[in-house]
């Protein structure tokens, strides 16, 4: 489903789309939101969800804050999603902050929920005063992701993504480390595998390269961030070690205080990457919401994601 197309010796060659017309192989879609933290970010986070429902995504991911922060609005988001839309949530769970008794009753109330999927993340330790995270895991809990991923087949026969960093997790002690976690989080039994975002096409199709090679072979769905707030962003890929290509900071220069100019460099820069990688044979893609619906919305539209039915997208949100 993900394997590049046109590839050279050279390297990987993209074609280059025809502006606006339709791209050549079916798109899926699938969008992540967080939990709400007041009464006006519910409302938010549900506007957002009733904008993007009619899209028709293959599921939609609820995260779980650092040391489990979020746990319990985590919980309430996805059982909402569960009984009152027909959207299949795949409900966040990670080994920090709790017992694998713990967290296996919880994977059993999802799944008499009825929430069939789940995405395994060995999680974050809260920050530290001095802003650094240690990870240990907890006494009596999985240990890593892949201990939890075998741990929630034995509860019940999930669906289970889990994450994959194109430029290698920050915590990993090298780039073929990190490969091998991959590999053991799928041997344990995931059946697909979500990236960590990127801006540069190529160090994802070389990443999926070295999957394939190590004999990797389900899904890996790339996750996309449409950037509003480049400052911020720039921020957060200091700390998580993803880069960012020049252009992209040259497209951003100058436009702090312009945040209508922003959506549209943003719009068109996740639509562009999305529409390259497709040219190489990609169908998913994974989005990073933040909650906002419009721009996730606009990037879709382009990429010939269209609204379904007005009878298939009201039965989406009975």
């Amino acid at each position: 489903m993900t394997k590049p197309r046109n590839a050279t010796a050279s390297g990987h060659q993209t074609p280059t789309p025809t502006i606006a017309a339709p791209l050549p192989q079916n798109v899926q879609v699938s969008f992540e939101f967080f939990p709400p933290a007041t009464e006006k970010a519910n409302k938010t986070l549900w506007a957002c969800i009733q904008r993007l429902a009619p899209l028709g995504p293959s599921y939609v991911s609820v995260t779980y804050g650092a040391g489990g922060s979020t746990r319990e609005r985590t919980h309430a988001t996805v059982y909402r999603l569960a009984q009152e839309t027909t959207l299949e949530p795949a409900a966040h769970l990670t080994c920090v902050g709790a017992t694998t008794d713990k967290i296996d009753d919880v994977a059993r109330a999802y799944w008499d929920a009825g929430v069939k999927h789940i995405v395994a993340l060995r999680g974050d330790t809260p920050e530290a005063p001095d802003g650094r995270r240690s990870y240990l895991p907890h006494p009596g809990g999985y240990a890593y992701a892949s201990d939890l991923v075998a741990g929630l087949k034995k509860v019940a026969d999930f669906k289970i993504s889990v994450a994959a960093y194109p430029e290698t997790h920050p915590e990993a002690k090298s780039a073929e480390a990190d490969l091998d976690n991959l590999k053991r989080k799928i041997d344990a039994g995931s059946a697909q595998a979500i990236t960590q975002f990127f801006f540069d096409t190529d160090v994802y199709l070389r990443f999926l390269d070295r999957v394939r090679a190590a004999g990797i072979t389900v899904p890996i769905i790339p996750g996309i961030l449409p950037v509003t707030n480049f400052a911020r962003t720039y921020e957060f890929c200091r700390k998580c070690g993803t880069s960012i290509p020049p252009w992209m900071a040259d497209l951003f220069d100058g436009l702090d205080d312009d945040p209508k100019t922003r959506k549209l460099v943003a719009a068109s820069v996740a639509a562009e990457q999305c529409r390259s990688l497709n040219a190489q044979g990609v169908t998913d893609f994974h989005f990073y919401t933040m909650n906002r619906a419009d721009l996730v919305y606009t990037i879709c539209h382009i990429l010939g994601v269209r609204d379904i039915s007005p009878t298939q997208a009201q039965k989406a949100l009975a």
